[in-house]
């Protein structure tokens, strides 16, 4: 099942339907209705799928089908061929996070056979990697269609271990309008991508000071609220002053920080400081900022459903906090007990020769079957 979910190029800039399609032939297979709920123009969809009896008290199992691209990154092997080798399986989404739903749905027949008093539910999501775009439409119908379940698990890397904390992220794009001219006459132009490069200096200003107020008893690591600009656009020519520039950045911020304060610091920034100078020289210049997702970050509960369900199942007895955000904090806001806790490395997610160890396949296949054990009369 991993070398078959892998072998599709879901790449996020791609469509997902065709696992889409597979996963819901396969469980319809084995008499499970897939119910899809498609993004805006049909071309990628989520699934979600009840496995036993409809009634509350089940589990969801939750994964995201997308995975970031390969282009420009050595790899020794296709990408979308898995390929084992000294213990591993190697390819794109073998650790983030394909396994993972894979090994549950691997599970389906044992499901059936050992017959669920409560039910296990499947929620496969697109577009989780550019801000988890699709899984929002897919839990407001998990909660208004599905009985009420006990508890959410998120299956993104975490070596099995349990994580009961995840950063929030807002992402944005912020574009800066100036004024052409040549690049001699620098008090007749406003070049866009020089006040790009000092408002992206200003983000990074904002995100030291988040570094030297963060507490080292944070169980994040960086312990603080992160502002990064990842991508920059902007000019026409070496010898044009720049009319237009854009950049892309997100805040990953721990839970009790609000993202908003830095945008709204930002922004009044932009808004006091930098236009009042470049309107001086030309009036119509402008700074737009939009927020382009937001994912809220997951809080640890106290003595939540899900926490102690993967503790029983685990036997461990400590939960972990990650930097990385996920569809776990959208369940928890639409009312869910969720954690996360799924196999392979965050280390090697996004690398080339992504791989999972085949050690956590097996840990995870015991995850599971003890989950099953667990749900049975």
């Amino acid at each position: 099942m991993i070398e078959k979910l892998v072998s599709f190029d879901t790449v996020s800039r791609n469509s997902n339907l065709n696992l889409i399609d597979f996963v819901s032939d396969y469980l319809e297979g084995h008499g499970i209705t897939a119910t899809r709920v498609f993004n805006e123009d049909k071309s990628k969809a989520n699934l979600y799928a009840t496995v036993g009896p409809v009634k509350e008290g089940g589990v969801v199992l939750s994964g995201h089908t997308d995975v970031v691209p390969v282009e420009g990154q050595p790899w020794d092997t296709d990408p979308f061929t898995v390929v084992e080798k000294d213990g591993r399986l190697y390819g794109r989404g073998t650790s983030d996070m394909k396994s993972f739903s894979a090994i549950a749905l691997s599970k389906v027949p044992e499901m059936l056979e050992k017959g669920l008093s409560v039910p296990i539910h499947f929620a496969l999501s697109y577009d989780e990697e550019i801000g988890c775009v699709g899984a929002p439409d897919m839990i407001d119908e998990i909660a208004a269609n599905l009985p009420a379940p006990r508890a959410v698990i998120v299956g993104e890397p975490t070596m099995m271990d349990i994580v009961s904390a995840h950063k929030g992220i807002l992402t944005l794009k912020t574009t800066v309008t100036g004024r052409e001219a040549h690049s001699s006459l620098v008090e007749d132009g406003v070049s866009a991508v020089m006040v790009g490069a000092d408002l992206i200096h200003f983000i990074s200003g904002m995100m030291a000071e988040n570094k030297a107020r963060s507490s080292a008893d944070s169980p994040f690591s960086p312990p603080y609220s992160t502002l990064t600009c990842g991508v920059v656009h902007g000019g026409t020519a070496g010898n044009i002053i720049a009319r237009e520039c854009s950049f892309l950045w997100d805040i990953r911020y721990i839970p009790e920080d609000d993202p908003m304060n830095s945008v709204n610091r930002f922004n009044a920034y932009c808004e006091t400081e930098v236009l009042p100078e470049l309107r001086k020289i030309a009036p119509e210049s402008s700074i737009v900022t939009e927020i382009s997702s937001t994912v809220p970050a997951l809080r640890p509960e106290d003595n939540g459903e899900a926490e102690m369900l993967c503790r029983a199942i685990t036997g461990k007895n400590t939960a972990n906090a990650v930097s990385y955000a996920a569809e776990a904090g959208q369940f928890q806001q639409a009312g869910f007990s969720t954690v996360i806790c799924g196999p392979g490395s965050i280390g090697v997610a996004h690398q080339p020769n992504e791989y999972i160890d085949i050690s956590q396949v097996k840990a995870a296949e015991d995850f599971i079957s003890k989950l099953i054990d667990r749900l049975v009369i």
